[in-house]
């Protein structure tokens, strides 16, 4: 069952629904900036923020990794994990230029994340991209509050996923 979604306004799908709150989210395998393979294990007893994005190289994109990078440092006991396809380097360049070292950011070039969380583009021109989502869990990885943003020009609700931490 795929999910709809827009690109400014023009409807696009994902491959299926974000996981439920309650569930317990899947291990991954994704790879830093130094192609370093990072998994559930790497953030064991963390509350996880999940910031999930078509292209680190779009306004929209680069805004929401500012954003939580800004509000990571003030958390507690918890981790931002931006997943996007871009290659390791383009992120590890982007985030040292623009200083984003309070945060995770790693990619899903060579995973089955985006089908695994469901998050994967199966139409339009981002096809094959990760749509814009946010996945929040406790710190024993039960998902408990999802986003897929309706239209990916859109920034996601920082507010919520934010105060989903504290709950």
């Amino acid at each position: 069952m795929s999910t709809t979604i827009t690109l400014k306004g023009n409807e696009v799908h994902t491959i299926g629904a974000l996981p439920s709150v309650g569930s317990t989210i899947k291990d991954f395998a994704l790879v830093d900036s130094g192609l370093n393979v990072k998994t559930l294990e790497n953030f064991e007893g963390k509350k996880k923020v999940f910031n999930i994005f078509p292209s680190i190289d779009t306004p929209t994109c680069a805004a929401s990794s500012r954003k939580f990078n800004e509000e990571a440092s003030k958390l507690d006991n918890a981790v931002v994990i931006n997943v996007s396809k871009d290659l390791p380097f383009a992120l590890g360049r982007f985030c040292a230029a623009e200083g984003l070292n309070n945060v995770e950011t790693l990619s899903d070039f060579r995973s089955s994340f985006g089908d695994d969380y469901e998050v994967t583009i199966t139409d339009s021109p981002l096809k094959g991209l990760l749509s814009r989502a946010v996945i929040v869990t406790d710190e024993n990885n039960q998902v408990v509050y999802t986003e897929q943003v309706s239209e990916i020009a859109d920034e996601p609700n920082y507010d919520a996923a934010l105060a989903a931490l504290n709950k």
